[in-house]
């Protein structure tokens, strides 16, 4: 069935009530904000287990090691945007996502229980980088197939902002890990028992949550444009046909991503490894720059709807390419606690033109059999590219001795997406998702 036919079909199926409507994205915003729960958990206590995993060592090179991991992780996200996409566009959204987040737990698990180096030697490392794949598998599958789930069930004239809680989830999952991290550090534990035992809390947590999301998530609505659409043998094959699409998906989202781990996930390392504070302090300034980051998504997607969503992008294009370099650097010499918080949101601020639309922006250049794997297979590559080696190039830059060479590296990245932005169609006049 081509996708003008299908889509056809599913515009003339009954409009679902908006109370059906709100309660699956409740129920799949749920599983979402539990699954990058899980995957952020791994950066933000890795400052507290890193020395767990490998073996003595100066704290730039442990950190490298788990760093290293972490991009590790961002390696299996194309697969799982390949194998579950399809899946999601074979088998059902509601299938897929069920899948991921149960996927997530197990590597949860297995981190929070394996011994450490000290006990059981090489294969510590070995488990963490089996936990963390089996982790980027699931959140490369989450991602494509939970930004077609939300972008499909949304109205049309407000999909923009319906479909920003992706990045709520997104961001709210980083901000309850950093939350957490508060708590133990400065109510619960000790920093030696952190050091010690105490980062295997948030892991359990997180196992444990996944699965009330599953028994949330089996309660949720398939899409309409999914019901009236007939799978494809091979969506891959399909998807290949449009390398357009591709290639515009891969280009739009390598500035972005990049920009968008460099200011959370990276963040927190930065100012306690580069600008020099405390990690306590490191952890209360990421943790407010990411509640008022997460509030801003809905403004912007939400304006998205009334000015297209090409004028968003190309603001943070241009301003990300003329001040990347500027904030970073002027971050380094910021001890002041407020003065980091304020250079932190100006930047999120600016690259809230990407992260609060993009979801919508792909998931509007697919059609519906191969949407799922239109979002999620070119977005996690350039992902593992720019995004997952964030904190490793970063890093490695410092050790060098050139750590100014990665704030370059950023706005030539963001610049690339920028010529991107400015080539494309509007996706809000030129979507292809019907109203179901």
């Amino acid at each position: 069935m081509s996708s003008t036919t299908s889509d056809a079909v599913a515009a003339r199926a009954p409009a679902m009530s908006a109370g059906k409507r709100l309660r699956s994205i409740f129920s799949g915003s749920v599983g979402n904000l539990v699954e990058w729960y899980d995957w952020y958990v791994y950066s933000a206590f890795s400052l507290y287990f890193a020395h767990a995993f490998f073996p003595e060592g100066d704290q730039t090179t442990q950190l490298l090691n788990t760093s290293a991991i972490f991009a590790v992780g961002f390696l299996m996200r194309p697969l799982g945007g390949w194998l579950l996409g399809t899946f999601a566009d074979r088998r059902g959204r509601k299938a897929a996502l069920l899948l991921s987040v149960f996927m997530m737990s197990l590597g949860s698990l297995i981190i929070g229980l394996t011994p450490s180096y000290q006990h059981i030697g090489m294969a510590a490392p070995v488990l963490l980088i089996v936990a963390r794949l089996l982790q980027g598998l699931s959140i490369g599958g989450e991602y494509g197939t939970s930004a077609t789930y939300l972008s499909e069930m949304a109205p049309r004239e407000s999909r923009g902002f319906w479909s920003s809680i992706q990045y709520v989830t997104l961001v709210a999952g980083q901000l309850i890990a950093l939350a957490l991290l508060m708590v133990l550090q400065q109510f619960v534990l000790t920093p030696e028992q952190l050091h010690s035992w105490g980062w295997r809390i948030p892991f359990l947590i997180g196992a444990l949550l996944a699965v009330i999301a599953v028994l949330i998530r089996r309660s949720m609505d398939e899409t309409a444009s999914f019901k009236k659409t007939k799978p494809l043998e091979s969506p891959l094959r399909t998807l290949l046909r449009h390398p357009r699409q591709v290639l515009t998906v891969i280009g739009l989202t390598m500035g972005g991503t990049l920009a968008f781990y460099t200011y959370t996930t990276y963040m927190q390392k930065y100012l306690v490894n580069s600008v020099g504070m405390s990690k306590d302090d490191a952890t209360s300034v990421s943790t407010a720059a990411l509640f008022v980051y997460a509030l801003l998504q809905p403004v912007f997607g939400a304006l998205s709807d009334r000015i297209g969503r090409r004028p968003l992008l190309i603001g943070f294009g241009v301003l990300g390419s003329l001040l990347t370099y500027p904030i970073l650097s002027t971050l380094k010499e910021a001890h002041d606690w407020w003065q980091a918080f304020g250079l932190i949101m100006v930047a999120l601020v600016i690259v809230s033109g990407y992260t609060s639309i993009n979801a919508v922006v792909k998931a509007e250049l697919f059609p519906t059999e191969i949407r799922a794997i239109g979002v999620g297979l070119p977005y996690a590559l350039a992902l593992s590219v720019f995004g997952g080696t964030a904190e490793y190039v970063a890093l490695w830059f410092k050790k060098i001795g050139h750590e100014d060479y990665f704030y370059w590296y950023v706005t030539a990245c963001i610049a690339c997406s920028l010529l991107v932005y400015i080539g494309m169609r509007d996706t809000r006049r030129h979507s292809r998702i019907v109203e179901d």
